[in-house]
């Protein structure tokens, strides 16, 4: 009995170790299948600059904020207007919308103060009440926290003058604060979120989810499928939103644009209860896929090879394989397709991140609460329900 079950631990992390390779190997094939696609890209100028909204619903100050609002302002686009939305006036960003309406003006940016609670997630309550405001039919709705370069506007919406796409969304890099707990989040953005992306556009033929970093849509593909109010109880709004498009028979881009997100320094509280919350998310919007992560953590299956093994030879060789290929991945998917010079610096950490998402991945598991913003909510099938304190 006791071998037979020594027999059976040793064939799950050899099943384990097999299983991770042959996705980290579909993530390096997915990666330079996107860089192919870019080189093919012509970048020719681009004839289709339609006036553009920018919606941003924001609350309290995130690292580099004041930066990060004001390159969406510099713009090199004919027109476009930035409208911030807080749920209150006494909000501590709306000081930095105010010094932004100083330097650009009020035909640019424009503050609306959203105090009705029209459902559990206050981000989308917000763009509810601030799409009112929004003069153009062309949208984008990014997070407070990210960065962008001169030529974004007019990248990311190049691709909507074709009537059959119905969103550009696009990938990001994490730029860490001082403490580990930042660093462990860029590496988890660089070498294994965004390469999931790439992995699942492959397998999938196309992707049809948004992303938070941006979401570029038309109000009128919007009201199609019921308006923000469709998803205000949800907590992954982005991906909601990208997969509604999506079922509507649009198609859903994933734009060569890559974007910034400056990270807080997360103590190490903060880092679990903020990878609880994403993962229970992506546990709740795509619960097939999120149960097979189990299989693609190869640095835990090689070293749980080796220690069921007792360190036999075939385990360390294992091992090694293991760890080329994940580190092959961090290369090309952090490297090359984010051009992430931060992955350099912190590639030590990969190990211990992976261990860590394989801890955060079994605690998803045992409940549905959540921490956001210093509230606590419970998730059903991706809603979000509100726990009384």
């Amino acid at each position: 009995m006791t071998y037979a079950i020594f027999t059976v631990i040793q064939v799950s992390a050899i099943v384990g170790v097999v299983s991770s390779s042959l996705y980290y190997l579909l993530c390096l094939w997915s990666a330079a299948r996107f860089l192919r696609e870019q080189r093919a890209s012509s970048p020719v100028e681009p004839a289709f600059l339609p006036p553009i909204s920018i919606l941003k619903p924001v609350k309290g100050v995130d690292p580099e904020m004041y930066d990060s609002f004001r390159s969406q302002c510099r713009q090199d686009y004919p027109e476009h207007e930035v409208i911030f939305g807080v749920s209150n006036a006494d909000d501590p960003a709306v000081e930095i919308v105010k010094k932004l309406m100083n330097e650009f003006g009020p035909k640019m940016i424009s503050l609306v103060v959203c105090p009705e609670i029209l459902g559990t997630n206050r981000k989308v309550s917000n763009l509810v009440q601030m799409l009112s405001t929004a003069n153009h039919e062309y949208l984008i709705v990014n997070d407070g926290d990210i960065r962008v370069d001169p030529d974004y506007l007019r990248r990311v919406i190049s691709p909507l003058v074709d009537p059959r796409m119905g969103m550009v969304t696009c990938l990001y890099r994490g730029v860490a604060g001082p403490t580990l707990g930042s660093r462990l989040e860029a590496l988890g953005i660089g070498t294994d979120f965004c390469a999931g992306v790439l992995a699942a556009k492959t397998l999938e033929g196309g992707i049809g989810f948004g992303l938070g970093s941006t979401l570029v849509f038309r109000q009128a593909n919007l009201k199609e499928i019921g308006g923000f109010e469709s998803i205000v109880d949800y907590l992954a709004d982005d991906y909601e939103l990208g997969k509604r498009i999506a079922d509507l028979g649009l198609k859903v881009k994933l734009s060569d644009v890559v974007v910034q997100t400056y990270l807080p320094a997360y103590r190490p509280r903060d880092f679990f209860a903020h990878q609880l919350r994403w993962a229970r998310g992506v546990r709740d919007a795509r619960r097939g896929g999120y149960f097979g992560l189990i299989f693609t953590y190869g640095i835990f299956w090689a070293l749980f090879g080796v220690a069921a093994s007792r360190g036999a030879t075939w385990s360390w060789g294992a091992l090694a394989v293991t760890l080329i290929l994940r580190l092959a991945v961090a290369i090309a998917v952090a490297g090359r397709v984010l051009r992430d010079r931060q992955v350099w610096r912190y590639f030590w950490l990969i190990p211990l991140r992976d261990l860590i998402a394989v801890a955060v991945w079994i605690a998803s598991l045992a409940g549905n609460s959540v921490v956001w913003r210093g509230e606590k909510f419970e998730l059903n099938y991706g809603k979000l329900r509100r726990v009384p304190r």
